[in-house]
């Protein structure tokens, strides 16, 4: 059945190189820490270039490969099942593997931070969303690697050429003055968090086969994002001060993949100096 098409793929027959390599995450920003306590803060301009043009080309194709595959398929926009759709939903399955693997490589984002030591940038909320999401899409690969699950990574990928091209620019101090966008950034991001909620709902609304369970789950969980989105977004953009002598706020902390201000004038570490 639906399983069989996800067995022998690399890291998915089990759940512990995904359950290890969180943990692995997880004590290396403890350790890192304390390692780069003492110490200097590293550059990595180089590996920061590669690392964000490898993601960028990466999420150019998943984007490209789940638009043709889910075509391909005859997917159905509002509602889309498990099995009907024969080898496209293999296919489809295929980028969604790349999807998930592409999470295990985006904990380098936290650990570019740790060697940076731009520690106030490594909150809660940053960590909480890698780790999870690379979990919870190892469940999704083998319970339900196709049909509906296509659109949030579909939107993602779109968001992440973006989010990854300003990393990539904000390597280079000669580019900060032309990287005024962030705060569409953060938009986009609200906006890929409420269409995926739609989406998700359409297929609760109109049901076609797909696991109803999953459907509350994915959408309970992006609900907590745009939740803590709106308050970081609020708080950043929104908020102004009611007297001139009133003292400015403490810097708002990184929340996740875009979420704050301070990890739009981050990239993976490297500080937007020119404050917009």
């Amino acid at each position: 059945f639906l399983y069989a098409r996800v067995r022998g793929w690399f890291m998915l027959d089990s759940y512990l190189p995904t359950f290890f390599l969180t943990v692995i995450y997880l004590l290396s920003i403890w350790l890192g820490n304390k390692y780069m306590k003492n110490r200097p803060a590293l550059s990595l301009r180089s590996i920061l270039t590669l690392y964000n043009l490898t993601i960028t080309l990466l999420s150019a194709y998943m984007l490209a490969e789940l638009i043709l595959s889910s075509w391909e398929g005859g997917y159905n926009l509002q509602c889309q099942d498990l099995a009907s759709a024969g080898e496209a939903d293999v296919r489809v399955a295929k980028v969604l593997w790349w999807y998930y693997f592409s999470k295990s490589v985006e904990f380098l984002d936290t650990i570019f931070f740790v060697l940076r030591k731009k520690t106030s940038q490594i909150t809660f909320l940053h960590v909480y969303h890698h780790a999870s999401m690379f979990n919870i899409w190892w469940c999704v690969l083998n319970w339900i690697p196709c049909g509906q699950s296509f659109f949030g990574p579909t939107l993602n990928s779109f968001i992440h050429i973006l989010m990854y091209s300003y990393y990539g620019l904000s390597v280079f101090p000669s580019m900060h003055k032309y990287l005024w966008w962030k705060k569409y950034l953060t938009q986009a991001q609200l906006v890929q968090f409420m269409l995926t909620i739609v989406h998700t709902m359409s297929a609760v609304v109109k049901p076609c086969g797909f696991p109803f369970g999953c459907l509350i789950f994915q959408s309970s969980y992006m609900l907590t994002l745009v939740i803590l989105f709106l308050n970081f977004y609020i708080q950043t953009y929104r908020k102004k001060p009611m007297k001139k002598d009133t003292k400015e706020p403490p810097a708002v902390k990184e929340v996740k993949n875009g979420f704050s201000k301070a990890y739009f004038t981050a990239a993976n570490g490297v500080m937007n100096k020119k404050a917009q």
